[in-house]
């Protein structure tokens, strides 16, 4: 008869090491995959800027057939939904504007999809609610839970389903604004440079979005597409302007009045954004001595909860055995 394996708490050791094993295997293999399938960030935003830069030279929805014929559906999918959404009394041009403005923020350049997430506020409490309401009152999903329970779950399911596209595209906002707050002292000093050097606004645009394009995307996205409605909108106070209502940031918006100002006025550029960087870069430096001043009162919970019992464990668990034992030989 073989010998049992050892267990823990009535689990097979062996078994917990083959799982813990195969789990760091398929881990060293996504690694791996990772490191090997490098892909340029900014490949695809390069073609989505180049096909922006069609559509604004040419005055076209689309270069290419199986493109339009994409774009023809999805707006036909959204006139669906617009049309649904007016019968319904439901559609308000404020609330469309509002969603619009969201989805640029957040890097999704569709304006159709705005229809998408009204109609999502409006479908999935019916149907994540009904859902919940049908389930703990008719089908008593939860017999043992009291009534509070089950109102705060059938409250919450009917909050939440409402609230989600919106906490969705604020996360996404969020995200994408902080990673543009990064690089943007660092891109006004290549516009200080590129104009210093002569080059026009939108020629400096472009330059600062290809070459800090692979180090922070969001940005270099957002100034390639700038450079290029500079380059073709009739009025460039529109293309700035545009600029701000894409990037939820006010230091964003700064810098747009800067552009504005300069451009009406004939103001120095570069002395502008360069006084501009100066002041991101102190502000990015106190953010971070910020933080810095604020993690002796974040460590001090997980400090109590978890180093200090371990470590009164270590220090106090040998006296503690070594006096139980002289009184037991007593």
């Amino acid at each position: 008869m073989a010998p049992a394996n050892p267990t823990v708490l009535g689990v097979d050791v062996m078994m917990i090491a083959t799982a813990l094993s195969a789990v760091a295997t398929f881990a060293v293999l996504v690694a791996v995959y990772a490191a090997t399938t490098v892909r340029d960030p900014m490949a695809k935003r390069v073609k989505a800027l180049n096909e922006r830069r069609e559509q604004l030279k040419a005055g076209i929805i689309a270069s290419t057939s199986k493109r339009r014929k994409k774009i023809t559906n999805r707006n036909e999918a959204a006139d669906k939904v617009r049309t649904l959404l007016s019968s319904l009394k439901v559609l308000q041009d404020e609330q469309v504007e509002k969603a619009q403005r969201s989805l640029l923020q957040a890097g999704i350049r569709s304006k159709d999809l705005a229809f998408v997430v009204i109609f999502a506020r409006l479908v999935l409490p019916i149907v994540i609610g009904g859902t919940a309401v049908i389930g703990v009152y008719l089908l008593d999903w939860f017999p043992d839970w009291s009534g509070l329970k089950k109102y705060a779950l059938v409250a919450g399911s009917l909050v939440g389903s409402y609230k989600a596209p919106d906490i969705f595209l604020k996360n996404k906002i969020t995200k994408r604004s902080e990673a543009i707050r990064k690089g943007l002292p660092d891109a006004l000093d290549l516009l200080v440079i590129c104009a210093e050097a002569g080059l026009t606004v939108d020629a400096a645009f472009a330059r600062v979005a290809r070459e800090l394009g692979k180090a922070y995307p969001e940005l270099g996205d957002e100034f390639g597409l700038t450079s290029i409605e500079l380059g073709f909108l009739t009025e460039r106070r529109q293309a700035f302007e545009n600029l701000a209502n894409r990037i939820d940031l006010d230091a964003i918006r700064g810098v747009v009045t800067t552009m504005i100002q300069t451009e009406k006025y004939g103001t120095p550029l570069a002395s502008a954004l360069r006084v501009l960087s100066a002041e991101f870069r102190n502000e990015r430096m106190m953010r971070a001595e910020e933080k810095a001043a604020r993690l002796p009162a974040i460590m001090t919970v997980p400090l109590i909860l978890f180093i200090l019992p371990v470590l009164f464990i270590v220090i106090l668990g040998p006296a503690a055995c070594a006096i139980s034992d002289g009184f037991l030989n007593k």
